[in-house]
């Protein structure tokens, strides 16, 4: 039977469609669905059938409780011609997505929440006697591709062998009003699929309906951050909340988003890092703690970077970046398995390994074997004329460590495919690192590369207050000279060091990247249900 819900919720339940119409007064106001000049024709005539369902008393946007008791793909995996009565009171509900007109008798393609299923709809089982004329008013001319409709009835399998819902009753659960872009399929393929990136981006939700694949991307990422948290929880680590708003942004060489708290009549930051957070309560007593963070950094936007981004961040007392590779390697190798059940990942036309161990080489012995030049001992100008010669573009904002970042990014990066251990920089590149226990010079922090990208960043902390105080005026005096991605000092970490910090690592790792290797994308859009776009120009927004 073809169900309605009365206005006014004068039924609790679905009322079937021959029980009688209400006439009289609805609970909607027709004014509101007065057409909007720039609709298009389609959406015009979507509101028109709107109105016909309100004036049918028809409510197309009822109470929200539906009896859903199953799925699509539970109904596949589990149907059995043998145990079919378990299926005799099928309920879903779902988007409608193709339908074969054939007379009396529709054959329809749902979409729910896990997949497809094909419906048979007759005539006569949803609008039984006197009313089977509104089965060609309703149903044939009033419901639309992109329709939620909820079905009641049992399994079976057509003689073409699909498994199929014959449905006793159908109910109106949501009128669609714009239609889906039209995305044809035949055998298997798929064909005029939407790949425009400033559609799927932008109106990912329409993207989720018409490639519904697309789901299994962030089903990956939440087994990720799970796996990592089981990792780290398992370990005995303690998962915190660190602040959004900072009125020093710390942490990271980055340019931040600033804000202004009113009450306090102040600038704020949102965070570009929560290190110097974590960092505080190392000091505080606890052992081991970690965030998934969402960071800001007011910087470009590419393929692999967007200016909101996930973050895991830990620091653990007592430890130092040998430690620190290791547990990354086991913290990798158990998320691949665990999302991928494998360590061998595709990734574009090449397969990167997960397996432990990662190959190891220090950031001067990456840059000699890719360059050719030894720049371990080179001052400022030195590096200058390197980079000349390499063709990198530099300015007089960028000091030391800035100039050898620059060289690796450029010449090197893109060579570490397989996971790969960057380690040893100059003390110049990393302020918050503690200096090499051998090599004069140096810090004890690595960078992981995979697929010619960093994936994460760890050091042996420095807990030196005094020099850590040093190592932030040297940052301010770059600041001086125009880089606005230099430190700022952090009077309060400063003081929080003061009453003594116990050695400690700590890394951070970037969650998006990880998952675009997981999940073989090539873009960070892809892999963020809402990637950040600039602001579209349609009727009544501005963009000024």
């Amino acid at each position: 039977m073809l169900c309605i819900y009365m206005p006014l919720s004068a039924y609790p339940e679905p009322v079937p469609l021959h029980a009688r119409l209400v006439q009289g007064d609805s609970n909607f106001e027709i004014d509101r669905m007065n057409i909007i000049p720039h609709l298009s024709e389609q959406e015009e005539l979507r509101r028109e059938k709107l109105a016909e369902l309100i004036m049918l008393g028809i409510d197309p946007y009822p109470a929200p409780l539906y009896p859903v008791n199953t799925h699509s793909a539970d109904i596949k995996k589990n149907y059995k011609e043998e145990s079919k009565e378990q299926f005799a009171d099928t309920c879903i509900a779902g988007r409608i997505m193709s339908v074969r007109d054939m007379g009396k008798a529709n054959f329809c393609v749902l979409q729910d929440a896990k997949g497809r299923i094909q419906l048979y709809i007759r005539r006569e089982d949803i609008c039984p006697g006197e009313d089977k004329s509104l089965y060609d008013i309703v149903w044939k001319k009033l419901i639309d591709l992109g329709d939620i409709i909820g079905v009641k009835g049992y399994v079976f399998i057509t003689k073409t062998g699909e498994i199929s819902v014959h449905v006793k009753e159908l109910t109106l659960l949501a009128k669609s009003l714009k239609p889906l872009p039209v995305v044809r399929e035949a055998d298997g393929e798929t064909f005029d699929a939407v790949t425009d990136p400033e559609f799927r981006y932008r109106q990912r939700y329409a993207d989720l309906i018409i490639n519904p694949s697309l789901k299994e991307v962030f089903v990956k990422r939440t087994r990720l951050i799970n796996s990592m948290r089981e990792f780290l929880n398992d370990k005995g680590a303690l998962e915190v909340d660190t602040p959004v708003l900072q009125n020093i942004p710390g942490g990271a060489a980055a340019r931040p988003f600033v804000t202004h708290h009113n009450a306090l009549d102040i600038p704020f930051y949102l965070r570009i890092a929560n290190e110097l957070y974590l960092k505080r309560l190392i000091v505080g007593g606890f052992d081991w703690v970690y965030e998934f963070s969402r960071n800001f950094r007011n910087e470009g936007m590419d393929r692999t970077h967007n200016p909101e981004f996930t973050i895991l961040e830990f620091y653990t007392a007592y430890k130092d970046y040998f430690w620190m590779m290791e547990t990354t390697e086991q913290l990798l190798e158990k998320a691949a398995l665990d999302v991928c059940e494998t360590t061998d990942i595709p990734v574009g036309n090449k397969m990167i390994s997960f397996k432990a161990p990662f190959k190891r080489t220090s950031i001067y012995e990456a840059i000699q074997e890719y360059t050719g030049f030894d720049v371990s001992r080179m001052n400022e100008e030195q590096l200058r004329s390197v980079c000349k010669q390499l063709h990198i573009h530099v300015d007089n904002t960028m000091g030391k460590g800035k100039l050898i970042d620059e060289i690796f990014s450029g010449k090197c990066e893109h060579h570490y495919v397989q996971p790969t251990f960057i380690i040893d920089y100059p003390v110049e590149m990393s302020p918050l690192t503690k200096k090499h226990r051998s090599k004069q010079g140096l810090v004890e922090r690595f960078e992981l590369m995979i697929n010619g990208k960093e994936i994460a960043n760890a050091y042996s902390e420095l807990n030196d207050a005094i020099e850590q105080r040093e190592r932030f005026e040297e940052q301010a005096k770059l600041s001086e000279r125009g880089d606005d991605e230099a430190m700022l000092i952090d009077y309060d970490f400063l003081r929080a060091l003061e009453y003594g910090m116990p050695p400690t690592s700590g890394i951070g790792f970037g969650i998006d990247r990880i998952c675009m290797l997981l999940t073989n994308q090539p873009s960070i859009q892809d892999v963020l249900l809402f990637p950040q776009m600039r602001p579209e120009n349609r009727p009544g927004i501005t963009t000024e």
